[in-house]
């Protein structure tokens, strides 16, 4: 790519912002940004904690160890990722962690997903428990993901497997596992169309014949706001999908989601 993926612009944000805050809204545990010794990065949002990676140079397997031992017994899965997701969806992370509640679920160390038959070992579930046997496996020199699934249980989800309901319905070309690792690559997503979202406003808001649903297509609360005519400040707050309440502008939206923008003076 020629410059870090973590800053590159996202719709009026960066791509790690974008992954960070779309994790937090999605997962109920810590969200967890594993960074190079050294490394400087971009805004995260609120709450999004950061740890360095103790060695340099030890590619993904590193940054897994480091993770997972961080979360320590906070959480016994993790959704683990790579920051050039920009398509990332929630319901591939919930389809993801749901293998860990499969039948038998208890047997099952890592829920992997296999779309198109390529691995995805950044778009998975990983129990959290691995931490120490990554370890090992770095200290024998074994720095391929590859290598892990050879000794730990693995649940591979392909396209068929994926593609189930919600995901199907939301993403149904698993835009989500689609990376940017050349220059190419991200100006062909920034190019895309910004995810389709529905938009209601209430009280005050809804005056003037503004009532009622309307389709527009937005990367981020903001831009959905402006996208009918409003702009977010202190009087106005916005429930994603009737329950998460925020006027954060760079809060990431992604197809399927409704907002609906109230008074915040109205008790929103």
């Amino acid at each position: 790519m020629g410059r870090p993926k973590a800053a590159l612009e996202w719709h009026g944000s960066t791509l790690l912002h974008r992954t960070t805050a779309l994790l937090a809204r999605t997962v109920g545990g810590p969200v967890l940004v594993v960074a190079a010794p050294g490394q400087g990065l971009p805004e995260l949002p609120p709450g999004v904690e950061v740890v360095e990676d103790p060695i340099d140079g030890q590619g993904p397997m590193r940054g897994l160890a480091t993770g997972l031992a961080a979360l320590g017994e906070r959480s016994p899965v993790a959704f683990v990722c790579s920051t050039d997701l920009p398509f990332l969806h929630p319901a591939l992370i919930r389809r993801v962690l749901r293998g860990f509640a499969d039948p038998e679920s208890d047997t099952v160390d890592v829920v992997l997903p296999v779309a198109r038959g390529y691995r995805q070992p950044l778009a998975a579930g990983y129990r959290t428990a691995l931490a120490g046997l990554v370890e090992k496996l770095l200290a024998e020199g074994d720095l391929r993901p590859g290598m892990l699934f050879r000794h730990c249980r693995v649940t591979q989800l392909d396209d068929a497997a994926l593609l189930t309901e919600e995901l199907a319905r939301l993403d149904p070309q698993l835009d989500s596992l689609v990376n940017v690792n050349e220059p190419d690559d991200y100006a062909a997503a920034l190019a895309r169309p910004e995810p389709e979202v529905v938009v209601e406003r209430f009280g005050a808001l809804a005056g003037g014949g503004r009532r009622g649903p309307r389709l527009v297509r937005a990367a981020s609360l903001g831009a959905a706001a402006a996208a009918v005519g409003m702009s977010l400040d202190r009087h106005i707050v916005a429930a994603v999908n009737g329950d998460q309440m925020t006027r954060d502008a760079r809060l990431p939206l992604v197809t399927g989601d409704t907002v609906a923008f109230l008074s915040a003076d109205a008790g929103g």
